[in-house]
């Protein structure tokens, strides 16, 4: 029988002094850019939202194609990361990522012709396909640089990206929606050009900033780079010993599906989220969506900034990772039931309190599946995790099923409330023996 799982951190000896300014030395050169390319990945993903109003005025998008389309990316997304996360363990991380930005930045900007349903839903595909690899690579490339004992605050600082992205896209979609028509062009289709632009840029940079793996850095004093790569190396030895190593013994590891469960479960509160709280905050302010719900919208972002930078830094600290996870995910889901009863202010509160426990859980549930797999199952296993992205397409159906079903325009936001509750227990039950048995 294989040792059950032991989620604490591995000690690889945190008060060697090298090895401690290797890891600070590689925070500061890859956490910050790896932010950056995230922010720019969910902003050419989620300024749909801002572009919703726009579309059913100037191509006819109704709430239902919106729904679908806004769904659809998730679908090809989810399907693609498996293989793409593949091609980067063989090909390395820096020519895959920055092909990765460079095309889907090219995609996004594409979405200015949409001229009716179908391109909207072939153009999400195409969007999905192209994003699908950036995300699953992006945790696997954590994983290649630091040890398991400072992943979480390594990956709070990448979900940075997550709020910045929208405390900062959502002033900059809010006023590029309100410029006059330019050169043929309408407003919304200025903020797509604009925005998938930046991908394009980032990574073309990403291509010359980036190195695969820290044997390849010539940035590391050779001190560093050797207690880097033996700390990595022992982490992985240990690894091998509680999780799977290939491919297929990954596939059949029910943990690996608990896992999927859970973060399917994640993106559904998420993106229930994103893609609505536009029109939410236009709702409560009886205003159309332009750079004033910019402004407000990114209210919620600025709460969750906070919390995804301290959070994962404390749970690493006293190795609470799981307690921190469910107990934000049940805060979030408690406040989603409140929200839809109350007014403008308590409401713009209980939509704080939602997207950040729904986006400060997301950090802290990765170091369960990285400290788990290992090698080829950890390229693949967080891919197939990844798949959970699923519920970026369940989210906004699920929502237009429960409102035209119950006859009630909160239905919706009630039953997502209902989930996050649900999987708060789900991430609790990680730490019972039954499920911790599971790995066995």
């Amino acid at each position: 029988m294989r040792p059950a799982l032991n989620f604490s951190a591995v000690d690889l000896g945190a008060s060697d002094a090298v090895l401690d300014r290797a890891i600070s030395r590689t925070t500061r050169r890859l956490a910050p850019f790896l932010m950056l390319m995230f922010v720019v990945s969910f902003l050419d993903r989620s300024n749909i939202g801002f572009a919703k109003q726009a579309l059913e005025e100037s191509v006819g998008i109704s709430e239902a194609i919106y729904a679908l389309g806004a769904g659809l990316f998730f679908i090809s997304y989810s399907l693609c990361g498996f293989p793409s996360n593949l091609i980067l363990h063989k090909v390395g991380a820096k020519l895959w990522l920055a092909l990765l930005m460079v095309a889907w930045g090219v995609a996004s900007m594409a979405t200015m012709f949409v001229g009716g349903a179908t391109s909207f839903y072939l153009l999400r595909l195409l969007l999905g396909v192209l994003e699908a690899g950036f995300f699953p690579g992006a945790i696997l490339y954590v994983t290649y640089w630091f040890p398991n004992r400072v992943r979480g605050r390594v990956l709070g600082l990448f979900y940075l990206g997550v709020p910045l992205a929208l405390i900062v896209g959502g002033p900059l979609s809010g006023m590029l929606l309100d410029i006059r028509p330019l050169a043929r062009l309408e407003s919304w289709q200025w903020m797509f050009v604009v925005e998938g632009f930046l991908a394009v840029a980032v990574g073309v940079f990403a291509f010359w900033y980036l190195d695969d793996r820290p044997s390849h850095a010539a940035w590391l004093p050779v001190d560093e780079k050797r207690a880097l790569v033996d700390a990595l190396a022992h982490e992985e030895k240990e690894r091998q010993s509680v999780g799977p190593v290939n491919i297929l013994p990954m596939l059949r590891d029910p943990r690996v599906l608990y896992f999927l469960l859970i973060y399917m479960l994640i993106q559904m509160s998420t993106y229930g989220a994103v893609f609505y709280l536009p029109v939410e905050i236009s709702t409560l302010l009886g205003t159309p969506v332009g750079f004033e719900v910019g402004v407000v919208s990114a209210i919620p972002w600025i709460c969750t900034l906070i919390a995804v930078y301290f959070l994962p830094q404390l749970a690493d600290r006293f190795n609470l990772h799981r307690q921190f996870a469910y107990l934000v995910l049940l805060i979030a889901g408690c406040a989603s039931f409140a929200f839809p009863s109350t007014g403008p202010l308590m409401g713009v509160v209980m939509l704080s309190l939602a997207v950040t426990g729904f986006i400060t859980v997301q950090p802290l549930f990765w170091t369960f599946p990285t400290g788990y797999l290992s090698d080829r199952a950890a390229a693949g296993g967080i891919a197939v995790i990844g798949m959970g992205n699923l519920g970026g397409f369940l989210a906004p159906n699920l929502k237009v099923w429960a409102d035209e079903y119950f006859v009630s325009q909160n239905a919706g936001l009630y039953l997502l409330a209902g989930l996050t509750v649900l999987n708060a227990g789900l991430i609790a039950l990680l730490g019972s023996r039954k499920t911790a048995k599971s790995a066995d």
